[in-house]
C-alpha cells in the first residue's frame, strides 16, 4: 500500500493537531472527517483541505477510500467507535486514554483481532524527540542500570468542557495526562510487569468545575526493583510544563520538552492553535518552536502509517493502552483506599473515578484527602 487514506472522527483541538501533523507524514492522505456538529465539520474540512465531511461517522466508515480511522473523541466514545471501525474493516488509531474501563478495552482489542485490523494506541511521548533521545541513551547503557523514572506534565486545565465532566472523561488529570506518564515509564523500562501502585489524588483549585482530581501523584513499582514517579496537574499556572528524569546507578538524565526549545512569552489575551487553547496560554508561557513536531505527533503518525503500508506491528498497541488503563484504575483505587494496590488489578468499575470516590453525590466540596 503506497498511500494510507485516513479519516478523522472528531473535529476539535486534538483533531486539529493530528490534521496538522499529517501534513508532514509521507504516504498519508487525510480524506474525510466526521463530527456531530455540521459547522465544525465544515470549518475543519475547509481549514485542512479535507474533501469529505460527515455528521454521522458511520458514513465515513462506509467510504471504501478510508483505510484507517483516527479517533479524536471524548473518552466515553472510544469503545463504540473502535468496534464500529473494526466491523467496517478499518485500522484504528485511538487517542489516549484508551477507553473508559477494562471491559471496554478487552472488547476493543478482541474486535480488532477478529477483524484482522491494527489497533494502535496514540501515545506521542514515545515519539517526542527529546524523550526518544533519552530512550536511546538508556538503551546504550549511558546511565547504567535504571532504577527510577520520573515524568510530570502540568498546566491549568483542559481545553474542552467535556474533560471536566467525569461521566464523559472517567476521571480527572490522571485520565487526561497521567496516562502519558504511565506509558512513558513502561516504555523507558522496556514495558516490564508493574507490581504495585500507590497514588494520591486531590482537587485543590478546580472544585467549582469538576468532581475529578486536578492534582495527582502516582508511584508505580515494576518487577526487578524499579520504580516510577508520575506527577500530574491541572492546577499549574503559566502554560504547559512537561519534563522527565531518569536515574541510573551510573548517571542521570534530565529532559525538558519545552524549555530550551521554547520562547519566553507574556500574553494577556492568550494564543494558540484554537480559541479553546487561548485561555490556557495567558501570562508567562514558553511556547516551543514547531510544537507539534517537538511533541512527536508527526513522528507517531508516520510510524503508524508505515505499519499499515508495510503490514508491520505498531510499537504502541491496544494492549499497551489496556496496560496503562489497568495501572490508572489501580491508582484511583489506591487514592481512594489510602494504601498501596497490587497488580494485576481487576475491577468491574465503569470508570476510574468510581474507585476514588462516588461521583453520584451532588457535593461541591473539593476532595483533598486520599
Amino acid at each position: 500500500m503506497d498511500t494510507v487514506r485516513i479519516g478523522i472522527i472528531g473535529s476539535q483541538f486534538v483533531a486539529g493537531i493530528h490534521a496538522e501533523a499529517l501534513r508532514q507524514v509521507v504516504g498519508a492522505n487525510l480524506v474525510a472527517v466526521a463530527s456531530p456538529t455540521r459547522e465544525h465539520v465544515q470549518a475543519f474540512a475547509e481549514k485542512h483541505g479535507v474533501p469529505s465531511g460527515f455528521t454521522d461517522y458511520q458514513q465515513l466508515l462506509d467510504l471504501e477510500e478510508v483505510d484507517v480511522v483516527l479517533l479524536c473523541l471524548p473518552n466515553d466514545l472510544h469503545c463504540q467507535a473502535t468496534l464500529d471501525a473494526a466491523q467496517a474493516g478499518k485500522h484504528v488509531i485511538c487517542e489516549k486514554p484508551f477507553c473508559m474501563n477494562l471491559a471496554e478495552a478487552d472488547r476493543m482489542i478482541a474486535a480488532c483481532q477478529r477483524a484482522g485490523v491494527k489497533l494502535m494506541y496514540a501515545e506521542e511521548l514515545c515519539f517526542t524527540p527529546k524523550y526518544v533521545r533519552v530512550k536511546q541513551l538508556v538503551n546504550e547503557g549511558a546511565v547504567g542500570n535504571v532504577y527510577l523514572v520520573k515524568q510530570s506534565e502540568k498546566h491549568f486545565g483542559p481545553h474542552s468542557p467535556w474533560f471536566w465532566d467525569v461521566a464523559r472523561s472517567g476521571g480527572g488529570v490522571i485520565m487526561d495526562m497521567g496516562c502519558h506518564g504511565v506509558e512513558f515509564a513502561r516504555w523507558m523500562y522496556g514495558r516490564p510487569r508493574a507490581t504495585s501502585v500507590y497514588a494520591h489524588c486531590g482537587t485543590y483549585v478546580h472544585g467549582d468545575k469538576t468532581k475529578g482530581e486536578d492534582t495527582a501523584f502516582i508511584v508505580i513499582e515494576f518487577e526487578d526493583n524499579r520504580v516510577a514517579l508520575i506527577e500530574e496537574s491541572w492546577a499549574r499556572q503559566g502554560g504547559m510544563d512537561d519534563r522527565a528524569e531518569v536515574y541510573g546507578d551510573r548517571g542521570v538524565i534530565y529532559a525538558d520538552v519545552l524549555h530550551g526549545s521554547g520562547l519566553e512569552v507574556y500574553s494577556e489575551p492568550g494564543y494558540g492553535y484554537a480559541v479553546e487553547k487561548a485561555a490556557t496560554t495567558k501570562g508567562w508561557t514558553f511556547p516551543a518552536y514547531e510544537e507539534i513536531w517537538n511533541y512527536g505527533f508527526p513522528q507517531e503518525l508516520q510510524h503508524f502509517v508505515d505499519c499499515i503500508r508495510n503490514d508491520t506491528p505498531p510499537a504502541v498497541t491496544g494492549a499497551d493502552g489496556r496496560a496503562v488503563l489497568e495501572i490508572i484504575f489501580a491508582a484511583y483505587a489506591s487514592a481512594g483506599a489510602g494504601t498501596k494496590v497490587s497488580l494485576p488489578f481487576t475491577t468491574e468499575a465503569k470508570k476510574p473515578m468510581d474507585l476514588w470516590r462516588s461521583t453520584s453525590s451532588d457535593s461541591s466540596t473539593p476532595h483533598r484527602v486520599s
